[in-house]
């Protein structure tokens, strides 16, 4: 379905809505819910003190998954930034979505739908807040066209690579952050601060209608620039660790210090909704985007300093990182918290991955997406099957592709293709840190694997460069610290 086609659809998803507008003590629903769906950039799957990390304090996701459910196998939907971002936006995996690679300014094609477009068509008030990365000034793919009523942030992901960049990006308009030369670790305005802020206005001057809180953070992506003052940097900022490093020495508690600044944040946005008296019909998604990243690894810490894809309970390592399709590429955080409708302190073992985003809030909304997505509805495993009216549904397959790589997953078989080298196949259920190649021995179970990876791939179509120079222009990279500046 092309987006004048979805347009068009005036369709409720009626049986399946009416059979959940009554919550799990059978009262009415006043109206759809709100959504805010967080993404914290490469927070790791076990960088949440909730798992057991030694270092990282993180009291409010912790409290989001105490209060709601987690998931332990929601799969990134690529292992980068802005492939992931695009397959959560369009309900498409890496084999149809528009964005594939990860230079900053690839963009989404103009007839893309976009879950912000769907909500939009069932009345939804839509505001994103952050880093977009599906398509920057210039392009096909900027947020106002795709569904958005507001989105201030950073269009190009480039430009996210600084807190102190010298303008944001509102609707296209340039926003001039007052002090700020583009520096990575210094400036007057901390942009994230910013964000912030107008996440949480975004949040008040929509209380009383649904609305869509989008809020792809930066934190904790790098540069890790922070303001003196700030408090969780206080917390951390004279920390004696053993931890590698490659401009500053203090980078391994600038990162911890953004974990613990967003979860703050992740608090402060759940006492709003507390105080606006909407937090009962506000459900508030918390994820990671991909995979995590070996950040300030050395010999004593051979895969990153914080660990993010070894279990701190058992050493048991997931393989690779971001920008792998290992299950250190893929694996993510992601808690979901909805007072009265999500069961508190639920684990669940359901299997997807974002593109099955755009399905389960279209049917929160109660508004079909187009017909030809490749996610889920992930509704049931949400609020179990006697509020959705009927059992989870289960991919027959899962798919990645990413710069030469590929990769499949069948319940528990994980096919996987390297860059240069042949298949390989791992069974998760015994071998979930990839380790025991066993495709010579299960050949019949890879060819049918490789068939399932050969039937998704497309043709890859990027969205279009309108203007080049305003596009060109936020991918200016950060200005690098000087000499002086270094390893400090």
């Amino acid at each position: 379905m092309n987006r004048r086609d979805f347009l068009r659809l005036t369709g409720i998803s009626g049986i399946s809505f009416l059979l959940w507008q009554t919550d799990l003590a059978g009262r009415s629903r006043r109206r759809k819910p709100n959504i805010v769906f967080l993404i914290l950039d490469e927070l790791g799957y076990y960088e949440l003190s909730c798992m057991g990390h030694p270092i990282m304090e993180t009291p409010n996701i912790d409290r989001v998954a105490a209060e709601g459910m987690r998931f332990t196998q929601m799969l990134a939907g690529a292992p980068v930034c802005a492939p992931t971002r695009s397959t959560l936006m369009t309900g498409k995996h890496m084999g149809h979505t528009s964005v594939r690679r990860n230079p900053g300014h690839e963009a989404l094609r103009a007839e893309d739908v976009t879950v912000a477009q769907v909500l939009k068509k069932a009345g939804y008030a839509t505001g994103g807040f952050g880093k977009w990365g599906v398509g920057g000034r210039g392009t096909t793919g900027v947020p106002e066209k795709h569904g958005f009523d507001v989105f201030l942030g950073y269009y190009d992901q480039v430009h996210a690579h600084t807190f102190f960049p010298a303008w944001l990006v509102r609707n296209s308009e340039e926003v001039p952050l007052k002090g700020n030369t583009g520096a990575l670790y210094e400036g007057e305005t901390f942009s994230h601060q910013v964000i912030f802020e107008e996440s949480m206005k975004f949040i008040r001057q929509n209380k009383d209608r649904p609305f869509f809180c989008y809020c792809p953070w930066t934190p904790p992506h790098g540069a890790w620039g922070l303001p003196e003052d700030e408090p969780s940097w206080q917390k951390y900022k004279d920390k004696q660790w053993d931890a590698g490093y490659s401009i500053r020495k203090d980078e391994a508690q600038r990162y911890a210090a953004m974990v613990n600044m967003i979860d703050r944040q992740i608090g402060q946005i759940i006492d709003l909704l507390k105080e606006l008296k909407i937090d009962d019909h506000t459900i508030v998604f918390v994820c990671g985007d991909n995979g995590g990243n070996t950040y300030f690894a050395n010999k004593t810490h051979p895969h990153g300093f914080f660990g993010p894809n070894v279990d701190p309970k058992t050493g048991t390592v997931f393989r690779g990182r971001k920008g792998l399709l290992y299950e250190g590429g893929l694996r993510i955080p992601f808690v979901v918290r909805w007072p009265g409708r999500i069961r508190a302190g639920a684990v669940n073992k359901h299997l997807g991955y974002f593109p099955d985003v755009m399905p389960t809030l279209a049917e929160l909304a109660g508004i079909d997406c187009p017909d030809d997505i490749d996610g889920i509805s992930i509704l049931p495993a949400l609020l179990g099957r006697r509020a959705a009216g009927r059992a989870q549904k289960k991919h027959e397959y899962l798919y990645w592709e990413f710069v030469g790589q590929t990769a499949v997953r069948w319940g528990n078989w994980k096919a996987y293709k390297p860059r240069k080298g042949d298949w390989e196949l791992y069974d998760l259920s015994r071998d979930i840190e990839e380790q025991n190649n066993v495709a010579a021995q299960n050949r019949d179970t890879l060819a049918k694997m490789i068939k399932f990876a050969e039937r998704s791939h497309t043709p890859h179509v990027p969205g279009e460069i309108l203007d080049e120079q305003m596009c060109m222009k936020d991918h200016t990279k950060a200005k690098n610290p000087k000499p002086s500046e270094r390893r400090r």
